[in-house]
């Protein structure tokens, strides 16, 4: 028997049923709010509870990022949230309604699951991976096969492409936008990831944190995400929890609170060093200056690309291949040497970023490549822009610049408690000396 019971034996990653008017139907759910109330684990024998008295609220179409040391709990509060823990005491609502003493499976209409490493059967191609939910609860043919497209297209995978794919023919980042496409197969307005990108390498793990970002943009889901890595969390999250051991509540706020104003030092040791750096994992590259440079494709002539380069004011151009995605770099010196081709010539583009990548990822990137800018590419990995140095240098000391004023006036803040106390307890004494 699966995690899931005998009713469906669906696989991590889906949800065991659908929403009402799924089968066939069109509309899409957006976010439902979660309230969690004195939520609590007992396991037979441990003298501590896994999990102790959690409340929290999660606001319908909101990024939750729980984020703890290993065993603190943060995992068996996520799945408690859709029963595949059972919880001990305490109550869950989603949307309202008290999903606690009803069917398992009930519950799961409205939830998603994703997990590390994906989880997809390696029998079954990718389109039977993502239908297969739709399926066993008897959508129509023509519906299943449309959704099975409309997910690979949002997920940012060719549906001409992989479609009959197996997932060992998957990437590891491939299989991972999969399980998430499997996930929202039946369009749930919950969705629960557990640290599902932390088996990847981490250039395809910040790939897979940008299509998230965008994928959110889109669907206002409400996502619930445990990781152990607070840079992730910072990036993604709209509030992050903190969580000690038995997910007691360190702080719940926003990223910008935590790095500015952690609660104490068990939360202070979770955001380290270089705070106003972490800062850059908050704005994203749509936020700043995308510059267009001079660009040629591998189809055009050779003395075309020339003339292109020679008029265009700068020292290098960027070849762009067939389906206009960056390809090479390309220098006047490198164009001499090519004596009639480009297989040998140029500079390969080793690393891009996405309009919802952060400054920290671009920063890195201009720093790998060690040239002062870095490619912007679209969901399809096309070519949009540019961003440089000079452009993220701005922006780091402008955070940095914010970060010395709201010191600053925190500073003076102080100043004045501490003006008000003392005047106070002058007065008082001044009181008690007439008496």
């Amino acid at each position: 028997m699966s995690e899931y019971g005998s009713t469906a034996d669906a696989p991590a990653g889906t949800t065991a049923d659908a929403p009402p008017d799924a089968a066939g139907g069109t509309g899409e759910h957006h976010g439902a709010a979660i309230e969690l109330e004195n939520l609590t684990k007992r396991y037979p024998g441990s003298p501590q509870p896994a999990v102790d008295n959690v409340n929290m609220e999660i606001k319908a179409g909101e990024v939750v990022i729980f984020v703890g040391p290993s065993g603190c709990g943060k995992s068996t509060t996520l799945k408690m949230i859709n029963r595949l823990i059972e919880p001990t005491g305490g109550r869950i609502r989603i949307g309202g309604e008290d999903v606690t003493d009803i069917d398992p499976v009930k519950l799961r209409r409205k939830v998603g699951y994703a997990i590390q490493s994906a989880g997809l059967f390696p029998h079954m191609t990718v389109a039977q991976n993502i239908a297969l939910v739709p399926k066993m609860i008897g959508w129509p043919k023509a519906r299943i096969s449309d959704r099975v497209e409309e997910l690979l297209d949002l997920v940012g995978l060719d549906p001409g492409e992989f479609h009959g794919r197996y997932p060992r023919q998957l990437s590891g980042g491939q299989q991972q936008r999969v399980g998430v496409a499997r996930a929202l197969a039946a369009d749930p307005p919950v969705l629960l990831m557990d640290e599902p990108f932390g088996a990847v390498d981490p250039i395809t793990r910040d790939h897979l944190q940008d299509e998230l970002i965008r994928l959110q943009h889109e669907l206002h889901k409400t996502i619930v995400f445990v990781t152990h890595d607070f840079d992730e969390a910072i990036k993604l999250g709209d509030r992050i929890a903190v969580l000690r051991e038995r997910s007691h509540i360190a702080q719940f706020d926003t990223p910008e609170a935590i790095l500015t104003n952690p609660a104490d030092d068990f939360v202070s040791g979770f955001v380290g060093a270089g705070a106003a750096l972490k800062r850059l994992n908050l704005t994203r590259v749509r936020d700043v200056e995308i510059t267009d440079y001079p660009t040629v494709t591998v189809d055009d002539p050779l003395q075309e690309i020339f003339n292109r380069l020679r008029s265009s004011g700068t020292n290098e151009i960027l070849l762009l291949d067939k389906r206009r995605r960056p390809y090479k770099w390309l220098r006047r010196g490198d164009l001499m040497r090519a004596r009639g081709s480009l297989a040998r010539a140029g500079t390969l583009v080793t690393d891009t970023v996405t309009r919802d990548a952060t400054l920290r990822d671009a920063l890195e990137a201009v720093l790998t490549d060690n040239a002062g800018r870095v490619v912007v590419t679209g969901r399809r990995g096309e070519y949009t822009g540019v961003v440089d140095m000079e452009t993220l240098m701005n922006s780091v000391h402008e955070l940095l610049e914010a970060d010395r004023l709201e010191a600053l006036e925190a500073q003076h803040d102080l100043e004045e408690t501490r003006a008000d106390l003392t005047h106070a307890e002058q007065e008082g004494d001044a009181g008690e000396k007439k008496a």
